[in-house]
């Protein structure tokens, strides 16, 4: 069921605006930030939690991989709310709300009542994206925070003809460059749109350049590191492109439907209609063209992820929720079919994103991918402290350990150390940046890397292989070999740079 957009039925300019449902948005919000709250420290950290909070202990303008903030914000939930996935997710929790509330915000701007401010909230709360978002603590999560308030400013400005709203776009912009680059893709893309669609007296506002200029001003350090350091986000997108484009390509559309799952397909799809069709919109009907050359451009420039597209799905939904509400207005059957639709989906989308089954269940039937990363950390940190116990006394002092990717180091980082274990090394992003061990260590306990890495040093042995404790073969990790190497035959300062690696976990 495809919801159309009704010409006739659009409201007038003057009658775009409605007013926030607070009370019922509000209850939304609370309903779902409470269900998230049981169950975020189900499981434990994914990789890149446990990365994040790594990185938090050496706070920068920058790291390798991404911006200042994600690591930040690990550091402040893990000292403010305690050092556990439930401390660490909060500040996640707490986007996925703001995400809401500004959701209904950009529905009513696009003269959305209440209804239509519901049916957005609930369709994105009730997604594997809407979960996950308040959930793990990820880019994705501060980045769709500033995409919405990016695209309520925007909206704001063209609609209302209020300047002003440009300055605040423009300052959010800045902000959000220390959360994710990709940020700069709405306005570059949204802009060169009003250029070809209109309203071109947009550019005559000189309130658009000085937004723009304070959001250089403001994300300023953040674009200096990049500088400075060589450009590290070109080499690590052309990394990700390599690793991973082929099969986020073949898997976008899939990846599309399965985000906000298949009954919003027809209010975003029918939000794109309607931009292009109302009267009433005339002044942001850019917002679709720019959705469209923005999915162009992430499947042949930007590796083919599917969840940069996110904020502008988002945007959609808000614009196809007003849409479906006019269309919902014309029979009284027609809201519990919508509703009905949207509803019969929460359930299994909730189990899709959401830590619910016990870790023995969800083994045997791992449904959700993120969560298989979440799955047995601590097993490692015990397995790997069972090798380092084991080795002699006289080596224990000259030992350090050293693993594949950053999961591996932020989870024996965070748990190695009620197991003892001596400090955590790795090659990957932007903890190769941190440097070789000291010449002194001359053992080594490897966790994930294969016997070739060590082809130079005169003894490598299986030590263990890494067992997650609850059977879950789909775990990247099972299986993997724990090596104790001796005899190094370079200097690490000569061996190093071979161990760099560029790319996910």
């Amino acid at each position: 069921m495809t919801v159309q957009a009704d010409v006739s039925a659009a409201p007038g300019r003057t009658e775009a605006r409605a007013p926030i449902a607070w009370r019922p948005a509000g209850i939304v919000v609370a309903v779902v930030s409470a269900i998230q709250a049981v169950f975020l420290g189900g499981y434990g950290l994914s990789a890149d939690e446990l990365y994040f909070r790594m990185l938090g202990d050496r706070p920068g303008w920058g790291y390798t991989d991404q911006p200042a903030a994600l690591p930040l914000l690990a550091k402040f939930g893990s000292v403010v709310f305690g050092d556990s996935a439930w401390g660490i997710r909060v500040p996640a929790l707490l986007c996925g709300a703001a995400v809401l509330v500004l959701l209904a915000a950009i529905v009513a701007e696009l003269g959305g009542g209440r209804r239509a401010q519901l049916l957005a909230l609930i369709a994105v709360a009730s997604s594997p994206f809407g979960w996950g978002v308040g959930h793990f603590l990820l880019t994705t999560s501060a980045d769709m925070v500033v995409w919405c308030a990016v695209v309520l400013f925007t909206l704001r400005a063209l609609l209302r003809g209020d300047g002003k709203w440009w300055i605040h776009a423009g300052i959010t912009c800045g902000l959000g460059l220390y959360v994710k680059y990709m940020v700069l893709l709405l306005p570059v893309v949204w802009l060169a749109s009003i250029a070809l669609l209109g309203p071109r007296s947009a550019f005559r506002d000189r309130r658009l350049y000085l937004g723009m200029a304070l959001g250089l001003v403001i994300g300023l350090p953040s674009l200096l590191y990049q500088v400075t350091h060589g450009w590290p986000q070109f080499e690590m997108a052309e990394a990700l492109g390599r690793e991973e484009g082929a099969e986020n390509r073949s898997l976008f559309l899939t990846n599309m439907i399965v985000m906000l799952g298949p009954a919003v397909v027809p209010v975003w799809i029918s939000g794109v209609v309607g931009l292009f069709r109302w009267t009433s919109w005339r002044p942001v009907r850019s917002l679709a063209p720019a959705f469209l050359v923005a999915l162009a451009l992430v499947l042949l420039v930007q590796g083919g992820r599917a969840d940069y597209t996110a904020g502008f799905l988002l945007a959609l939904v808000a614009a196809g929720a007003v849409v479906a509400d006019r269309w919902m207005t014309r029979a009284r059957w027609r809201p519990a079919v919508l509703f009905g639709l949207v509803g019969l989906l929460a359930a299994p989308q909730f189990l899709l994103a959401m830590p619910v089954l016990p870790e023995e269940v969800f083994a045997r039937y791992p449904v959700a991918s993120l969560s298989v990363e979440t799955v047995g950390w601590p097993a490692m940190a015990r397995q790997v402290g069972d090798v380092y116990k084991g080795l002699p006394a006289g080596e224990r002092n000259r030992a350090v350990v050293l693993t594949e990717n950053f999961g591996e180091a932020g989870a024996l980082h965070l748990y190695g150390k009620e197991h003892g274990l001596p400090a955590v090394y790795s090659g990957h992003n932007e903890l190769h940046n941190w440097g070789p061990p000291p010449e002194s260590a001359d053992v080594v306990i490897a966790v994930g890397l294969s016997r070739d890495t060590f082809a130079g040093w005169r003894q490598c042995d299986v030590a263990a292989r890494y067992d997650n404790g609850v059977g879950l073969e789909a775990s990247k990790e099972q299986g993997r070999e724990i090596l104790v190497c001796r005899g190094r035959t370079q200097s690490w300062q000569q061996w190093w740079p071979a161990l760099r690696r560029l790319g996910g976990y």
